[in-house]
């Protein structure tokens, strides 16, 4: 990889689709939110934070990551948490993001739905006022707490429905927790009009992500890779253009892949799959970014305009409005 194509990856604008609220937070925004509660084990000095992201294994990630989710106590820190992870992603050139966030979490440690809505919302005016940047939620039901998590973010999503809310999610672990039982939450949240985008085939098997179609409706797929084990599922995405949310540093850090030369993305692409490039829980993986899509230019052979090429992937598999379409085309047109 070149240092002129790195140079490229970081200058680009952006669009992330697949990347969690929490899981965005950087050792400075944890350690912040870690000296407000001394009560955490956490520790409050971002130096240390960094190896705190250190991690086994995927069950040791949920583990450390539950643990930033505690720090997120009050409507304050979810305000300062969505706002200073926006404040970071400008950083990277980031123009538009579809934010995976968790109101179920919050809600459970004593933080009312409306408050989080409310907090998130004021973050999310404050950030396009004064970063450009635009925020989009994705609301997700944290699998591993069952069927009252599932409703409560049903309910959250389709009564309050705060204005940025663009699309209903399922994510934590996947193992023994079967996409079908979501059926009745995902129905009602695409009736109220949110797009369906759940986790599936990350670390099970292509099952997974037909049960997503078949029963969550996907539009598109979180990571998605282990379609490749199955090429009538690629063909079926390939026909009726459901994108894939790759995320090659995440795969490999929760071991659902061995390493990168092990990733599958090249297969997916060749089948004719479209593959968008995303950090998913970026500090916590020690990535950005920029450094996925430079670590997908390496994965796929690709120069300039390969790396362009999968930034509109992600604008055309948005749920950005028509405006916002047009002006993120006419900025990557520019290049």
């Amino acid at each position: 990889m070149t240092s002129t194509l790195a140079a490229f990856a970081a200058a680009i604008p952006k669009v992330e689709l697949h990347v969690h609220q929490v899981g965005s937070a950087s050792p400075r925004i944890v350690a912040e939110l870690a000296s407000r509660h001394p009560d955490t084990l956490v520790p409050d000095d971002p130096d240390k934070v960094a190896d705190y992201f250190e991690f086994t294994d995927f069950a040791h990630f949920v583990e450390v990551y539950l643990s930033v989710v505690d720090l997120v106590r009050t409507p304050s820190d979810v305000r300062t948490l969505t706002y200073e992870v926006a404040r970071d992603m400008t950083d990277q050139q980031i123009r538009y993001a579809e934010l995976t966030c968790t109101p179920y979490t919050s809600a459970i440690r004593g933080i009312a739905a409306e408050a989080f809505c409310e907090a998130i919302e004021d973050a999310r005016v404050a950030a396009e006022r004064d970063f450009g940047l635009v925020l989009r939620w994705c609301f997700d039901i944290p699998g591993e707490s069952g069927l009252l998590a599932a409703e409560e973010t049903a309910r959250i999503a389709t009564e309050l429905a705060p204005a940025g809310l663009v699309a209903f999610g399922l994510g934590g672990p996947e193992m023994g927790v079967p996409r079908p039982q979501f059926k009745p939450y995902f129905d009602r949240a695409r009736a109220a009009g949110l797009r369906s985008v759940p986790h599936a085939g990350e670390t099970t098997g292509p099952e997974t992500i037909w049960d997503a179609i078949h029963d969550l409706g996907a539009e598109r797929i979180g990571h998605g890779t282990s379609a490749v084990e199955d090429p009538e599922l690629l063909a079926y995405l390939v026909e009726h253009d459901i994108a894939l949310e790759v995320c090659p540093t995440s795969n490999v850090a929760t071991r659902a892949v061995s390493d990168l030369a092990e990733h599958p993305v090249k297969r997916i692409v060749e089948a004719g799959v479209t593959v968008t490039i995303n950090s998913d829980d970026p500090p916590m993986f020690g990535t950005t970014l920029t450094q996925e899509l430079v670590v997908a230019a390496s994965l796929l052979d690709l120069d300039e305009s390969g790396i362009a090429q999968l930034v509109r992937n992600a604008v055309q598999a948005s749920f950005a409005d028509d405006d916002m379409l047009r002006r993120l085309l006419t900025e990557l047109d520019a290049i």
